[in-house]
Order: structure tokens, then sequence, then C-alpha cells
């Protein structure tokens, strides 16, 4: 894998590794959190429709889940300190063209431009990790990045919400700078690695197609149901979109190095695991996103508050996804991926519950402490499965295509869901109109997760060691998972696949 002599964990270089690549995730982390509980006091800058909203998201995730398999690709050819290094350094400009942003349409382009930089940067981060720490501090480390991780992006929404409500939404895509210039400051320390198997050439023309692909479809889903858009460009976009997407199949079984080799998908735990990961985060993304928009508008809340008010989902997963995955270890991960969708569907419709008058610690706190429950008890065991059910060589490939999957299921969920709902043009400064959508949003979020853990209880099956319980080492040494949590809203992926 071309690894460098490693770096030994609490050593002071291993620390400012640990420093550049925890900030460097955690800058794109960060970002996506603060811009949902930003989109009421955007959408009122620029007089935006619940379409514009949709778009300041989807443009990020359209570009960051069409680039981020061609991101590693590039760490392993060129460099993994140097892509990742050019990584922050693109995110944090597109993030300065975010907080001048004159017009909404800027403002979007601005967004796509950051998910761009957050495909070289995110998948570098971890890789990072795994190429410079010797063996046996790799698993010490790993657990350090994920829970520094997780602890960053739990305080982002506090220190965003508290600009946004002292200050302006502009702000918080400028706390994005001082992070970059300490993971600049920290990166002379990272040695330069590179896997000197892998193929020079890259797959520019599937990740072409797929961004069109993702695009054209994206901008049908959206701009079809809203008030006076054209019937013939949204068919049009339709039928491009499906066309680049089918062509991005094609090419990838015909080309010699494919971004996204078609041949993983013969593992059917692989598979079935990558389908849950679709709906459930689908769910997960489409419900959050109108969440916060719901907890201000509807109720009141301020930035701040509204933020705030969602620590509780993070909490949890910070404390429970370690042991989540230990029971995975032990008794197998069927149980865990299809109990967990069904407690987040419960936690759903308790949140068909919210309306103008809720309590939050009688209405919304109970509803979001379930849902959290379910989404602790679901994402380790799968990211785990995920991993296991390919060979070692292809762990790399397997996490990046469960990270990109759940990127397209928020993308699909906020492109999708808010229409199904009913809730589009001005109806985000309609509380009324809007708190029945979001009823309807919460209920097609629970349709969604108890998919998921029927697709889980029917189709993923238990490893042989499962029925035995795993030994001695593996549970002292537990589980490697992530607990950071990303875009669209609090849980966009698996990270070391959020």
């Amino acid at each position: 894998m071309g690894e460098v002599d490693g770096v030994r964990y609490g050593t002071r270089q291993g620390r400012r590794v640990l420093v550049a690549t925890v900030l460097g995730s955690g800058m794109a982390a960060l970002d996506a959190t603060v811009v949902n509980v930003a989109l009421p006091a955007i959408g009122k800058t620029f007089g935006a429709q619940v379409a514009g909203l949709q778009w300041v998201l989807t443009s990020y995730l359209i570009t960051l889940s069409a680039f981020i398999l061609i991101g590693g690709s590039l760490g392993d050819i060129f460099g993994r300190r140097r892509v990742f290094l050019i990584g922050v350094a693109w995110f944090s400009g597109a993030s300065v063209l975010c907080a001048v942003a004159p017009t909404l349409g800027v403002l979007i382009g601005a967004r796509a431009l950051q998910g761009m930089g957050g495909a070289l940067l995110v998948p570098g981060s971890l890789s990072i990790i795994e190429a410079s720490f010797i063996p046996d501090d790799r698993g010490r480390a790993i657990g350090a990045w994920s829970g520094l991780g997780g602890v960053a992006t739990a305080v982002g929404p506090l220190v965003g919400g508290w600009l946004i409500t002292a200050v302006s939404w502009r702000l918080i895509f400028l706390m994005n700078l001082p992070m970059a210039v300490l993971v600049l400051a920290a990166s002379r320390h990272i040695p330069e690695s590179r896997d000197p198997t892998a193929s020079r050439k890259v797959d520019w023309l599937g990740a072409s197609l797929i961004a069109v692909g993702l695009a054209a479809t994206t901008y049908a889903l959206i701009e079809g149901p809203s008030p006076g858009s054209s019937t013939a460009v949204v068919a049009v976009c339709a039928a491009v979109g499906m066309l680049a997407l089918v062509a991005f199949v094609l090419v990838e079984m015909r080309t010699d190095v494919p971004m996204l080799p078609l041949t993983i998908f013969r593992s059917r735990q692989f598979s079935v695991s990558n389908v849950v990961t679709l709906v459930v985060y689908a769910a997960l993304g489409g419900v959050l996103f109108l969440l916060v928009v719901d907890l201000q508008e509807v109720l009141g809340y301020s930035a701040l508050a509204a933020g705030a008010s969602l620590l509780p989902i993070t909490i949890l997963m910070l404390l429970l996804s370690a042991r989540a995955g230990q029971l995975s270890q032990r008794i197998g991960p069927r149980l865990p991926m299809t109990l967990g969708p069904l407690m987040m569907a419960a936690g759903l419709v308790l949140m068909s519950r919210i309306d103008a008058n809720s309590s939050y610690f009688t209405v919304i706190l109970p509803a979001l402490v379930v849902f959290a429950l379910g989404l602790a008890l679901t994402v380790a065991p799968l990211t785990t499965t995920v991993l296991g059910a390919v060979d070692a060589h292809q762990s790399g490939i397997a996490s990046g295509v469960n990270n990109a999957v759940a990127r397209v299921a928020g993308l699909l969920a906020v492109a999708l869901i808010p229409p199904l709902a009913g809730i589009t043009g001005a109806a985000y400064t309609e509380p009324v109109r809007f708190s029945h959508g979001f009823h309807t949003a919460v209920m097609i979020g629970a349709v969604l997760c108890l998919a998921g853990a029927i697709i889980a209880g029917l189709g993923i099956v238990n490893p042989p060691r499962a029925a035995g319980g795993p030994s001695e080492e593996e549970l002292a040494q537990g589980p490697v998972t992530s607990c950071q949590l990303d875009a669209p809203s609090l849980g966009s992926g698996p990270e070391g696949s959020a």
C-alpha cells in the first residue's frame, strides 16, 4: 500500500497528524450540519422558495457524491497528503465564496464547489491515518479520529446557531478558515504516502457521467413540482439524467479502471447492506432537513435553540455506537440492523406529534431519543457489515461506495420528500402549511425505515463467527466505527466509510 515508516500514537507527530485529519474531515461534517440550521435565515435573505433551499443542500451533495470515489483514487496515485491539502484549500476557498455570495445562484454554485473540495479531503483524512500510523497503533488512532470528529460535529451547530442568531448566517462558512489554517500548520508533520500498485488512469468519464446524471435528475425532481417551472425543461433534464446514469453503468462495465467496480455488488451481503443504507439514510436526510426548519418556522426556535435541540442525537451516537458495534460482533448484524430502523421509524412516528404548541421535553425530546437509539443501533453494524462483506483488499472501495450511497440517499431525500409532502413554493414561511407537510414527511421517513428493517431482516446473513461470539482479542479491541455525522444533516453517511 506504499506505507511510510509508521507514526506512533501519543507522540508529538502522531498528535499533529490527528489534529490535521480530524480538523480536515471535521470541516466538511461541521459545515453540513450548520448549513441545515442556517436554511431559514438564508431563505429570508434571498427571498428563496423551498426549491432554493433544496438546491443549497443538493448542489453540495451532487458534486460530493459524484467525485468522492475519484478523490480517493487521486490520493492513492498522487499522494494522500497532497490531495488532502488541495481539498482543504479548495473547500476553504469555496467557503469564502459562500460567505460573500450576493445571490442565491452564486451561493448554490459555491456550494457545488465545496462538494468538489470535500470529495478530495473526506476520503483522504482516514486514508492518511491508515497509511501513517504503525499497525499496532492504527486502531487507537482511528478511534481518536472518530471520537474527536464526533465532538466537533456536536459543537458545530451550537457555535453556528449562535453566529446565525447574533450576527449572520454568512459567518458559518467563515468558521472553516481558522480550521484550515490549523490543518495547514499541522500538515507538515504528515508523511506522504501513495499506493504504488494503483493504476494511474482516472475514470474521469465515469465521474462526469454520474455528476451529469445526478444533477439533471435532481433538477427534474426539485423543479418539477415547483410553481412556474417549465414542463419541457423538466422533461429534458429527466431524460438527460436517466440516459447519463445508464451510460455511467455501461462505462463502468467496460472501462479497465472503473471508479465503481460493479463486480463488488456480486456479494449479496454487500448489496443488501447498501440498499439498507439507501433507504435508512434517505429517511434520515430528508426528515432532519425539514426538522430544523420546522423548529424555527413553526415553533419559533432561534437558530441556536434549533441546533442545540438536536444534540441528543449526536450525544447518543457518541455514547452508543461502539457498544452497538460490539453487540453486532457478538450476535451478528442481522438483529441490530433490523431493530435499529424499526426504532428509527417509531421515533419518526413520534415526531408526527410535533406542532406549534409542542413542549420540547414532553414531545420533541422523547421522539429524538427513540430515533437516536435506533440510529445508534443501526450505523455501526451497518458499517462493519459493509466492510466485512468483501475481501480485505476491497475494503477501501467498499467503504467509499457505502459513503457515496449514503450521500446519494440524502440527495434524493432532500429532492423528493418535500414535494411528496406538499412542501413547495414558499411553504416554509407559512407555519400551518409547513407543519402539515412536516407530519407527512416524517411518516414517509417512517415507511422508509420500516422498509430498511424488512430488507435487513430478510437479506442480511450473520457471518459464521458471530454464532460462537467474537474472540477475546476482538472483544478487547472493539469495533472500528465512526461516530462522525455528516451531510446533509446530522448523519449522512458512515464516515470511515458521515
